[in-house]
């Protein structure tokens, strides 16, 4: 790794610096990426898409499961939904809840099993 010998980058370190920029993506696709991270660093809604995992559930069953409240459920779920992660359907009373991508799972488990922790 080089170091800076000035007090600012030299002409080379800044163009190498522009050139990886330009390889970023948007900002707006970077705050997607922020956002489904931050509704996947939680707890309980990394339970929930384990429980998703197997395959669809109604609220009452993820309440009863989470030993956790209507409104407290239906907060993580709206989270994981608005990030994209999650369907719903309405049946009578009730919302059923299933991943919105059954590879989910996996994907998660990838991304944290090559975190060193």
């Amino acid at each position: 790794m080089r170091t800076c010998s000035a007090d600012k980058p030299s002409p080379e370190q800044i163009e190498r610096l522009k050139e990886r920029l330009e390889r970023l993506p948007d900002d707006d696709k970077i705050e997607r990426d922020a956002n489904a991270l931050k509704a996947l660093a939680d707890p309980t809604r990394l339970k929930i898409i384990h429980l998703l995992s197997e395959g669809e559930l109604c609220v009452c069953e993820i309440m009863a499961a989470l030993e956790k409240p209507q409104p407290t459920v239906s907060h993580h779920l709206n989270i994981l939904k608005r990030a994209g992660f999650l369907k719903s359907e309405k049946i009578g009373v009730w919302v059923h809840y299933m991943l919105s991508d059954d590879s989910l799972p996996s994907k998660v488990e990838y991304l944290l099993n090559d975190l060193e922790y």
